[in-house]
């Protein structure tokens, strides 16, 4: 620890800028592994609950076909929520990108 923090007192501001950048990728790819995680643990309990109302040692085909049915759902809403979301956010940065540099030249 100590070698971490005296590698990071002799390290450049753009060094520090860059490692800090990675970091934050870093943490927003594991954050969207452990979103999907959870969505696809979510819609799979879910939609066994619905679909399979009496567990066997195989799914008949309209448990098959509900199953289909009901993750292709998920995953449509999942991906309009997702796309609804970053649109918004990357709207929000503008407009604020926008007003920092008006306030800039004010």
């Amino acid at each position: 620890m100590t070698d971490f923090l005296s590698r990071s007192s002799a390290a450049s501001p753009s060094d520090m800028t860059a490692r800090k950048e990675a970091m934050m990728n870093s943490v927003r790819q594991e954050l969207a592994l452990a979103n999907a995680q959870e969505l696809m643990n979510k819609a799979s309990e879910r939609c066994f609950t619905k679909c399979v109302t009496k567990p066997g040692d195989s799914l008949s085909s309209s448990e098959q076909t509900c199953l289909s049915r009901c993750l292709d759902r998920y995953m449509e809403a999942f991906d309009i929520v997702s796309r609804t979301y970053t649109a918004r956010v990357t709207r929000e940065r503008q407009e604020g990108l926008q007003s920092a540099a008006l306030q800039d030249f004010s």
